[in-house]
């Protein structure tokens, strides 16, 4: 069952100054030791599925997000008609559960080690005939593609990224060029998911959508003791969805 919550939350949660300060503790310290867990090899479990996770790639356990989006891919969302495309898949982890049940899923991932990853779980997970992995920035590598289902787990804070590993973290303009071309990219009736986390900046990303014509609700909600993930559906048109 999707989490559904009454109003589109994209302000910062308001835990008062110490727990700001226990949540961003706690943030730093899990970052610091998972390190480990992003520079070796790893095997995760999301949805009773294995993931292995190679040196250079999000983790979609330690930070939580990939996990929590995963899990929102149930039966209702997609079938056996739906044509998806995971943007940023990272290690593959919303391609490979979404390919349980979809037709057809592309999945995309500018960190040329992510596409690597992802390719290795589709054939950990024997759904490579179904999941099509390719490198590259954004909509670049679908030019002329329409889907039914686009999910995009974003670089929510705005920064140059440090390193391939980063643009999972950091992009200085990836909202504005998804909100730009995404209509051209979804099927009549189709949307996209999106993940925020207070971690980023919500609001710009819901100024970004407004300003391109599209429209958001609230799709899905879970709050940690430090930080809240959101997912965002954004459609197309003028009629609200």
């Amino acid at each position: 069952m999707h989490e559904l919550p009454d109003t589109l939350s994209i302000a910062p949660p308001r835990y008062g100054v110490l727990g700001a300060l226990l949540g961003k503790a706690l943030f730093n310290c899990r970052r610091l030791t998972g390190r480990h867990r992003y520079d070796r090899f790893a095997i995760e479990w999301v949805q009773g599925l294995p993931f292995i996770i190679i040196p250079g790639v999000f983790n979609p356990r330690v930070l939580r997000t990939g996990a929590f989006f995963a899990s929102q891919l149930d039966t209702d969302l997609v079938t056996s008609e739906t044509r998806v495309l995971d943007m940023g898949t990272g290690s593959g982890v919303c391609a490979v559960v979404a390919a349980k049940r979809a037709r057809r899923v592309v999945a995309v991932d500018i960190n040329a080690a992510a596409a690597r990853c992802a390719r290795i779980n589709a054939l950990a997970n024997h759904v490579e005939d179904r999941v099509d992995v390719r490198h590259g920035d954004l909509f670049a590598p679908v030019a002329g593609e329409r889907f039914d289902l686009i999910l995009f787990n974003p670089p929510f804070i705005r920064g140059v990224p440090k390193d391939a590993r980063d643009c999972a973290w950091r992009s200085p303009d990836a909202v504005q060029r998804f909100a730009a071309a995404l209509t051209q990219h979804l099927n009549p009736g189709g949307y996209a998911l999106v993940l925020l986390s207070t971690f980023g900046d919500a609001a710009d990303f819901a100024r970004e959508f407004a300003a391109s014509g599209l429209q958001v609700a609230p799709f899905a909600e879970r709050e940690y003791i430090n930080e809240r993930i959101s997912i965002l559906k954004v459609t197309a048109g003028s009629v609200a969805p």
